[in-house]
C-alpha cells in the first residue's frame, strides 16, 4: 500500500489558529506580541522568506517589524541595531535572516540577540535549555516536525529514529528533540559507514542532509515514518528523470517552469514506507507556523520573568 502522506499544511493551518486565539487573547490583555526581522541585502530567496513571515505576522495578530539594511552593512551596524531590538519592550522575538553578507560576522550578530528573544532557538542558551529539558525557545524546523509526528498521532517514544544530517539548525536539534521524547536515536551524516544499513533500522527517519533525492527505497524499513526535511530546486533534465521519469504531472511543470522542487528522499520512498510527508507541503509549511508560535512563547515566557522579579 502507498504510504500515508501527512499533511503539513493542514497542521500548519491548525497550529496558526490555535496561535491567533491566544494573540487575541494577550492583545485584549495589552499584550500584543512583536516580532522584528531583520534583512539584510537584496537576496531575492530572504525578500520572498521574510515576506511570508511578515504575513504571516498579520494574518494572526502579531505586531512586526522590518529592518533592513544594505548588502553594505557591517557587523557594528547590526549589533546596534540588535541592541536596540534587545531593550524594547514591544519587540518579544528577534529573528535574523541567514544568508548575511561576508563582510558581517553572522555568529557575532546571532550571538548578540537576547536568547528570551531568540524566536529562531539558535542562541547557545537556548541550546542549552533544549538539552537540558528547560523552558526555553526551540529551533522552528525540529520543532515542526515533532508537532507533525504527534499531530499525525505517530509515537515517538521507544521508536528507533535516525537522523541524517548534523547541522546545527535541524539535524542536531531534532536529535535532541526525539530523545527528549524518548526515541532511542541515531545521527548520520556524511562519515558514516553503511549510511544504508543504518537508516534501514529506522521507525522514524528524518531527512535532513541537503541532497535531492538521496533516500532512495534501499535506505527505508518498509512501514517506517520518514520526514523529508529537504528542499532542493531540480532543473537538470537528467536529474529530474533520475527522480521522477514517468511521472507525467510533474514532467508537464518541468517543461513548462524549467525546475522542480524536490525533498531529499525519492519519491520511490512513498512505495515503502508507511507515512511520509510531501515536498512542498510537508515541513515547510511549520517552520513559519513554529516561528509565530516561539514569538507569542517568547512574550509569555518575558511575562512570567516579570511577574517572578515582581
Amino acid at each position: 500500500m502507498p504510504a500515508t502522506i501527512l499533511d503539513g499544511t493542514k497542521i500548519a493551518h491548525e497550529i496558526r489558529s490555535e496561535v491567533a486565539a491566544e494573540v487575541k487573547a494577550m492583545a485584549s490583555a495589552g499584550a500584543r506580541p512583536g516580532l522584528a526581522v531583520v534583512l539584510v541585502g537584496h537576496n531575492p530567496a530572504s525578500e520572498i522568506y521574510v515576506r511570508g513571515k511578515v504575513k504571516a505576522c498579520e494574518e494572526i495578530g502579531v505586531y512586526s517589524e522590518t529592518h533592513t539594511h544594505p548588502d553594505t552593512a557591517s557587523t557594528d551596524d547590526l549589533l546596534a541595531l540588535i541592541d536596540d531590538l534587545n531593550r524594547r519592550d514591544p519587540i518579544n522575538g528577534i529573528l535574523v535572516q541567514l544568508p548575511l553578507p561576508p563582510q558581517v560576522d553572522a555568529k557575532k550578530v546571532l550571538m548578540a540577540v537576547d536568547p528570551g528573544k531568540d524566536v529562531d532557538g539558535f542562541h547557545p542558551v537556548n541550546v542549552g535549555f533544549l538539552s537540558t529539558q528547560r523552558p526555553g525557545l526551540v529551533p522552528c524546523t525540529p520543532a515542526g516536525v515533532i508537532e507533525i509526528l504527534n499531530r499525525s498521532h505517530i509515537s515517538i517514544a521507544g521508536r528507533e529514529c535516525v537522523v541524517v544530517g548534523r547541522s546545527d539548525i535541524v539535524g542536531k536539534p531534532v536529535a535532541m528533540l526525539l530523545l527528549n521524547a524518548n526515541a532511542t536515536v541515531t545521527v548520520c551524516h556524511s562519515k558514516t559507514r553503511d549510511l544504508p544499513d543504518v537508516c534501514r533500522r529506522a521507525d522514524i527517519l528524518v531527512a535532513a542532509i541537503g541532497r535531492a533525492g538521496m533516500i532512495t527505497r534501499d535506505f527505508v524499513k518498509p512501514g517506517a515514518t520518514v520526514i523529508d526535511v529537504g528542499m532542493n530546486k531540480v532543473t537538470d533534465p537528467a536529474e529530474f528523470a533520475r527522480l521522477f521519469s514517468g511521472n507525467a504531472r510533474r514532467e508537464e511543470t518541468f517543461r513548462a517552469k524549467g525546475s522542480t522542487l524536490v525533498g531529499d528522499v525519492h519519491p520511490e520512498v512513498a512505495e515503502v514506507a508507511g507515512a511520509i510527508t510531501p515536498v512542498p507541503g510537508g515541513v515547510g509549511p511549520l517552520t513559519i507556523a513554529m516561528l509565530m508560535f516561539n514569538t507569542v512563547k517568547a512574550a509569555k515566557l518575558e511575562r512570567q520573568w516579570l511577574v517572578a522579579s515582581g
